[in-house]
């Protein structure tokens, strides 16, 4: 049977040792399949052809990656290194196995929805990125709270006082947003899941909106610029008093390559401890 991907690029953070041991024995695997293989660095993933990235790391590592290549449309499949992870799934001593059966199109593929963000100041758009789990308004190091009007589609829905709000995709509502009480989404939905950070007004809930619209932030009170706008909490930028924050879908996807058996909710047992 011929191979649906040819050529491969493994990504493993360069001061890991134990990743880039099995990144060895990956890279020595996919050569006796046939493969052509590239070994990248993840700060090099936007210089990325290839027709399949694989990921040895943890669940950072893959969302680095992630970001980079998705607009490339190069799928991802990520090799964990013991510790279950939501988006590396695939166990190091299995990984000959999965990936012999990925190669030659045996898997389940996921769509998964990528965030993009701006950030406006005076009128003016001064950054913007892309994220898989979450775009996070928030609260530096003082303990003191932060005062912020949130809209979706233009509509005026509060004015709170909080640490902070999450803006989630269905990937990252198991990440901080499961942490700040919100709602875990099923993968596949189109939906954002809008969460607050210890709100002061106790009515102010974890809201669930399409994935076609757009939130918008707007800063009123900054805690005197201590207050930080981050993209999967890999990257950050400082916001201002009368700073605009708006995020919304990304036009590209990403593409997880799943084992054929995988299951989401085996998954979520297996992390959050249910029964």
């Amino acid at each position: 049977m011929s191979l649906v991907f040819k050529t491969i690029s493994i990504f493993s953070r360069r001061n890991d040792p134990s990743a880039r041991t099995v990144a060895d024995q990956l890279q020595a695997c996919l050569l006796k399949l046939g493969c052509e293989v590239k070994r990248q660095e993840n700060e090099d993933a936007n210089n990325t052809v290839a027709d399949l990235a694989i990921v040895v790391g943890g669940d950072g590592t893959l969302l680095h990656v992630a970001r980079e290549i998705a607009a490339q449309d190069i799928p991802l499949a990520g090799i964990n290194l013991g510790r279950l992870g939501f988006l590396v799934d695939i166990p190091r001593e299995d990984m000959a196995k999965i990936l012999q059966e990925i190669l030659h199109g045996n898997y389940q593929q996921e769509e998964r929805i990528l965030l993009q963000a701006s950030l406006s100041r005076t009128g003016e758009v001064i950054h913007h990125a892309e994220a898989l789990n979450d775009v996070v308004v928030s609260k530096g190091e003082l303990a003191r709270l932060i005062e912020f009007e949130t809209l979706i589609d233009d509509t005026h829905v509060n004015t709170a006082r909080a640490d902070g709000i999450i803006i989630a995709s269905p990937t990252g509502s198991t990440a901080y947003a499961l942490s700040a009480n919100g709602p875990i989404l099923a993968p596949e939905l189109e939906a954002l899941a809008v969460v607050p950070i210890c709100p002061h007004t106790l009515s102010f809930r974890p809201l669930v909106i399409s994935s076609q619209s757009c939130v918008c932030i707007r800063m009123l009170d900054s805690g005197q610029d201590n207050c930080y706008l981050s993209f999967d909490g890999q990257s950050a930028v400082r916001l201002q008093d009368g700073d605009t924050v708006n995020v919304k879908m990304a036009e590209h996807r990403v593409k997880l390559l799943r084992p054929v058996n995988h299951s989401h909710y085996d998954v979520l047992r297996a992390k959050l401890g249910w029964g």
